[in-house]
């Protein structure tokens, strides 16, 4: 099954993959990738295992994407973060148009080359921060009118301006723009959100023009309820868009209403685009995700947990701050190839953290980005060989084991 964004070229395969102990993927140079395309070559139930080429490179689906919100991975060198396997990043708009501005990051070059990123960028719209983040904000038809969270200056960001500030940045997959209500909320609050985000969406289509290379996504809304989902999807590819996100999700409605929404709402958009679930999420968010068709996700949780002494490993996640480790001098996971685990024991992990020292946000993150890269190569592998209902059944049987008893 092979889709193209705004015009068709060859069927691509699966070029080069990453193995789990490292390794270059396709360089997305060639005959026909100027172009953006979508290629599913692999089916398991509901999964699906692909590869959506770009001018700047392939992006192996299922894909995780590290969240470089202000043109940074934190804790990470962008070389450090695509040797964990990363193949895209996400950059956030709403950031970047405050500080530095998207008209200086055009001036120095466009986003890729102001922080050292070949690959391709997705960013998102800037619509839920200025939701979650900005003072004194006011909707209206036109957009929202805001107060920065820094300093307070005064704002307005409409589609029009976020489909701008994202062609300032050059980014290479753009969503439109969109409004996300919290959860719970009323189905006439949904209903009125969703709506708005649907003419939102023409705008953006409208103002994103032809720009070959380039990809805009839809964002389907609609929170919980099926009909409301069914309708913004009809209204979405009634429009037509390079790749289709479901948001709204992952805002408080927990993961059992998250899966459920899913269950159905992948079959409502088209098949031969990329689905992309935003803003998601733990790693079993990941896998039940992948299960019901997910192809793209994105969260802050590997790079912000490990700022926090966090770590994501086979068996769950690890507390290094506990004491328990303090005269530990096994890695954190025994398994794992990244360069924390190879080098560093438990108790020097455990040792940095205390002492508040730069380099246990790096060695931490840098683990927990490799080990989600890891579980996406995990899945892609298994959805390829047909054995994804094995590989989630030892994925779960393994964390429910626990971490490996104290020394």
């Amino acid at each position: 099954m092979t889709t193209t964004g705004q015009a068709s070229g060859p069927a691509l395969g699966i070029c080069g993959a990453l193995s789990q102990k490292g390794g270059e993927a396709g360089t997305g140079q060639g005959p026909g990738m100027d172009r953006f395309s979508f290629q599913v070559s692999a089916t398991d139930g509901a999964a699906r295992s692909g590869v959506i080429s770009t001018p700047r490179g392939e992006i192996r689906t299922p894909a995780f994407m590290p969240v470089g919100t202000a043109a940074t991975v934190k804790a990470m060198l962008p070389e450090s973060v695509r040797a964990t396997g990363a193949d895209i990043l996400l950059g956030n708009t709403y950031h970047l148009m405050l500080r530095p501005t998207a008209e200086r990051i055009a001036r120095l070059g466009g986003l890729h080359k102001f922080m050292n990123w070949d690959r391709p960028i997705l960013t998102d719209s800037g619509g839920f921060q200025v939701m979650s983040l900005a003072a004194l904000r006011k909707l209206t038809e036109e957009g929202v009118k805001f107060s920065s969270h820094i300093d307070g200056s005064k704002h307005m960001l409409s589609p029009e301006r976020s489909m701008e500030i994202q062609k300032l940045l050059g980014s290479d997959i753009v969503m439109c723009f969109d409004e996300c209500p919290a959860l719970p909320a009323t189905d006439e609050v949904v209903a009125k959100s969703m709506r708005l985000s649907m003419r939102w969406a023409q705008r953006s289509r409208d103002a994103f023009g032809d720009r070959p290379g380039h990809a805009l996504f839809g964002i389907m809304q609609g929170g919980v309820t099926r009909e409301l989902r069914e309708e913004s999807a009809a209204a979405l590819t009634a429009i037509g868009f390079d790749g289709y996100a479901v948001g709204g999700l992952a805002v408080g409605e927990g993961q059992e209403a998250m899966f459920g929404v899913l269950d159905y709402a992948t079959d409502m958009l088209p098949a031969d685009k990329p689905r992309y679930l935003m803003g998601v999420g733990k790693p079993d968010d990941i896998v039940g995700a992948v299960e019901r068709g997910i192809d793209m996700m994105d969260c802050v949780l590997p790079s912000r947990s490990g700022r926090t002494g966090q770590a994501w490993t086979r068996r769950g996640q690890v507390n290094m701050k506990n004491a328990r480790h303090m005269d530990d001098p096994r890695p954190l996971d025994e398994a794992c190839s990244c360069p924390t685990c190879r080098s560093y024991s438990r108790a020097y992990l455990h040792h940095v953290l205390r002492s508040q020292e730069i380099i246990a946000s790096m060695l931490l993150t840098w683990h927990n980005l490799h080990y989600y890269q890891e579980l996406m190569q995990g899945l892609r592998d298994a959805i390829a060989a047909g054995r994804l209902a094995a590989f989630v059944q030892g994925f779960h049987s393994q964390r429910a084991e626990g971490d490996i008893p104290p020394v």
